[in-house]
């Protein structure tokens, strides 16, 4: 066993002092972008938040960077809460991070790119949040949904944009090819 990682059975190293120092770094810059310079309103949030998650799924695949995701809920809820905390909410942050993992990393094709803004946004972040704060506020559903049809289209463009620009960094930045 390595000290500097965990050791999976192959001998290679599947958490290393660089990436979990790196993944530290992108969940305190998620925690920033999210809670403090974002717009914010009871069921609606337009930011950048999704940033270092996009990085994280870049740079190290799905499971970091769901960890990464999920973790900045849990402790930006903590720490700086903006409302009650609602452990669905830290799920959809979870599926978010593993759903860019899955779709971009190592492949930030034009289609992959789209279909995971596509899940991100509509799926996750207009169904399964919506739901949530349907839940959570006692809101009727439907309304709610219609409410943050905008938030979601928009961010989808942005989120859209935004992974294409990352995609495109020089391979110094990633440490490998950039697509």
């Amino acid at each position: 066993m390595k000290l500097n990682g965990i050791e999976r059975k192959n001998g290679r190293t599947l958490f290393d002092t660089k990436m979990l120092a790196t993944l530290g770094v992108l969940l305190a810059m998620d925690i920033v972008l999210t809670r403090f310079l974002s717009v914010s309103a009871w069921n609606i949030r337009i930011g950048f938040g999704f940033i270092p998650v996009v990085l994280a799924a870049m740079l190290f695949g799905p499971l970091p960077a769901a960890i990464v995701a999920a973790l900045a809920d849990l402790l930006g809820a903590i720490l700086f809460p903006t409302g009650p905390y609602f452990p669905g909410f830290t799920l959809t942050a979870f599926l978010t991070g593993l759903t860019f993992g899955l779709l971009i990393y190592k492949k930030q094709s034009v289609r992959n790119t789209v279909a995971a803004v596509v899940i991100v946004q509509f799926v996750l972040g207009l169904l399964l949040n919506t739901l949530w704060i349907s839940t959570l506020y006692h809101s009727p559903f439907v309304p709610l949904l219609a409410t943050r049809v905008v938030q979601s289209a928009l961010l989808s463009v942005v989120q859209f944009v935004t992974i294409r620009v990352l995609a495109k960094l020089p391979e110094r930045i990633f440490g490998r090819a950039a697509a």
